[in-house]
């Protein structure tokens, strides 16, 4: 699937997060329970960090141990805990419990303390090794859609490469990286901090984690906040092809805004036009890459990245506009700080392990092809991120049924235009969950509650994290302005 930052990750985010941070220090919590300290690293001022052993497998508890690393801050003696994953799958948590706590009124800030963690296989939690490859992969990378026969066989090759290597030095990890072991290291989390209910705040694909925990614990679970909410029915195949229909979407959206502001960007005066313009840059790009290392790939890749959020927008308009009058610095620094990224080897195998892929590639080049029809800038580059699935050694696991048991009620947050989780599944969501109310916020960005400084979406969170207390009724937010140029 394409790369989902956890939600802490964006540059325009954290800046904007930063700027809102409280001065109140923390103090280490509990007398009982884990033992909190120094974080591995070093971490803000009022975080403290613990180790916590679990089962490596669940299901036989004697067969060892790995270790997980939470983090903490807050007030200290809060009544309550709000446990917070990013998203990922695969991202770390640590440094979000700070972000999330800093960004509540005192009204919320006095009953929570904020934990996060990084989860099995991630960070500073006993990590996944898929083996450091010898050299950088080269830039610019092959064109997302094959020219050739040699270019498929070589991403294919690559893709191959990455799995072989993740199932001989990952084996003993690999095949407990699931979605429903994670959520079992949450109940032992909830227990480890003294908690008789788990309050959860879960974005993206943290919305799938704790649907999941829900599933197993129902009557452990508390208030749940599920924000860009993942469909509970669709398999990590599925959701791939659907993510390209959104995110081509939401690449119209973002030449139209640029077709607006043509007097700053000269990319076109209307969506069509501004799309046309951006394909030559791809194009020639292709040809004749900037830099020696900027091509195709390297734009789309900037591209998707930034339909995550609006903010990113005059950043990336004004990049390529500079690129176009021959100034391609601004260039060359995002598409270095985007190699920089990478995927993280927790994400392909939470990925490739939580539920069954296609092994014949065949069914993978009809499936992208058909998509590519509706969505061409997208499909071949979702489906090359993925590839690695098509040759992952370890057999998928059996995901939970979401749903499968009567779920406490839950309040999901959703924008209407997300990109990497589209509304359709957060209404297939809403369905599971019969109690819970969903609320839609007129945007397309992706994690809407404490990042979009949204009132009306805030105050629904606040209320319920403070009371419990959901709408009446399924209801909507207004979205913010567009950025300017």
């Amino acid at each position: 699937m394409i790369r989902t930052p956890s939600l802490g990750a964006g540059v325009a985010v954290a800046t904007a997060l930063a700027l809102a941070l409280s001065p109140v220090p923390a103090t280490a919590a509990a007398d009982d329970g884990p033992e909190w300290g120094e974080c591995p690293g070093g971490a803000e001022r009022g975080v403290y960090c613990a180790a916590l052993e679990v089962p490596l497998d669940h299901d036989d508890p004697d067969a060892g141990t790995i270790e997980l690393t939470l983090s903490i801050t807050g007030r200290g003696d809060a009544p309550r805990t709000l446990v917070v994953n990013p998203g990922g799958p695969g991202s770390r948590g640590i440094g979000t419990e700070r972000q999330v706590w800093s960004s509540l009124p005192p009204e919320v800030a006095d009953v929570y303390n904020v934990v996060s963690f990084d989860p099995r296989g991630v960070g500073a939690s006993t990590p996944l090794v898929c083996g450091e490859p010898d050299t950088e992969p080269p830039r610019p990378a092959l064109p997302y859609r094959p020219g050739s026969a040699d270019e498929e066989a070589e991403r294919l090759d690559a893709a191959r490469q990455v799995a072989e290597a993740c199932g001989a030095e990952g084996a003993e990890l690999l095949p407990h990286l699931t979605t429903e072991n994670a959520a079992r290291d949450l109940e032992l989390i909830r227990a480890e901090l003294g908690q008789e209910q788990l309050d959860f705040l879960g974005y993206s694909y943290g919305t799938r984690l704790g649907t999941t925990y829900a599933t197993l614990f129902p009557e452990r679970t508390g208030r749940m906040v599920l924000d860009s909410v993942r469909d509970p029915s669709d398999s990590s195949w599925e959701v791939q092809f659907k993510q390209n229909d959104a995110f081509q979407h939401r690449a119209g959206q973002f030449f139209a805004w640029a077709a607006e502001h043509d007097d700053a960007y000269g990319l076109g005066s209307d969506a069509a036009a501004v799309e046309e313009s951006w394909d030559a840059t791809r194009e020639e790009l292709a040809q004749e890459p900037a830099g020696g290392r900027a091509g195709s790939a390297e734009l789309d890749d900037m591209l998707a990245s930034a339909l995550y959020t609006d903010l990113s927008w005059p950043q990336l308009a004004g990049t390529v506009a500079a690129h176009r009058a021959g100034d391609s610095g601004r260039l060359l620094s995002a598409v270095d700080q985007l190699a920089e990224q990478g995927v993280p080897a927790a994400l392909l195998a939470y990925t490739c392990t939580d539920d069954a892929w296609p092994t014949d590639w065949e069914t993978w080049r009809a499936a992208t092809a058909e998509s590519a029809e509706r969505a061409p800038h997208f499909a071949w580059l979702n489906t090359w991120y993925s590839a690695p699935c098509a040759f992952w050694e370890e057999p998928a696991g059996e995901p939970v049924d979401i749903g499968s048991v009567e779920l406490p009620p839950m309040l999901l947050l959703h924008a209407a235009d997300d990109p990497a989780t589209p509304l359709a599944g957060a209404e297939r969501m809403r369905e599971v969950l019969t109690d819970s109310r969903l609320v839609v916020v007129d945007s397309g960005n992706h994690g809407q509650f404490l990042y979009e400084r949204n009132g009306c979406v805030d105050d629904h969170g606040f209320r319920y994290l403070l009371t419990g207390e959901l709408p009446e009724s399924d209801t909507t937010c207004e979205g913010g302005e567009p950025p300017t140029a």
